[in-house]
C-alpha cells in the first residue's frame, strides 16, 4: 500500500517545481528513504538519517552519486573517509565497499546509474 501511495505522490512531482528538503522527513532513531524514480536505467532516492544513524559497509554493482541536501555526513569508500556537507557531492564507484555515518542529522539524494 505504501508503494502505491509513493507512486501517486511522485506523480505530483511531474513537470512541477519541488523542494528536495521538503520531500522527506526525519524519523527518530531511523534512516528514512523515499524513491523518487525507479527506472531500468537507474534510481533516484531521498534519504533522511537521524543523528547517529548510518548504513553499514556494503557494495553496489553500479556507480552512485550522493548529494547532501542538509547537514553533514561521513562516507567511507574503500577505507578512505570523505566528509560532506550541505551542497556537496561525491561519486561512490561501483563494486567498492562503502559506508555512511553521521554525528548530526542529514538528508541526501542518491542517484544510481545502472549501466
Amino acid at each position: 500500500m505504501a508503494e502505491v501511495k509513493n507512486m501517486a505522490e511522485n506523480k505530483k512531482l511531474h513537470a512541477q517545481p519541488a523542494n528536495l528538503n521538503s520531500l522527506i522527513d526525519y524519523q527518530r532513531g531511523a534512516v528514512v528513504s523515499r524513491t523518487i524514480m525507479d527506472k531500468e536505467a537507474g534510481t533516484v532516492t531521498l534519504f533522511a538519517f537521524d543523528q547517529g544513524e548510518g548504513l553499514s559497509e556494503h557494495t553496489a554493482p553500479y556507480d552512485a552519486l550522493v548529494y547532501i541536501i542538509e547537514g553533514e555526513a561521513k562516507i567511507t569508500i574503500s577505507g578512505s573517509p570523505i566528509k560532506l556537507k550541505k551542497g556537496e557531492l561525491t561519486i561512490m564507484p561501483a563494486n567498492q565497499p562503502h559506508s555512511i555515518s553521521t554525528t548530526t542529522r542529514f538528508k541526501m539524494l542518491l542517484t544510481m546509474i545502472r549501466t
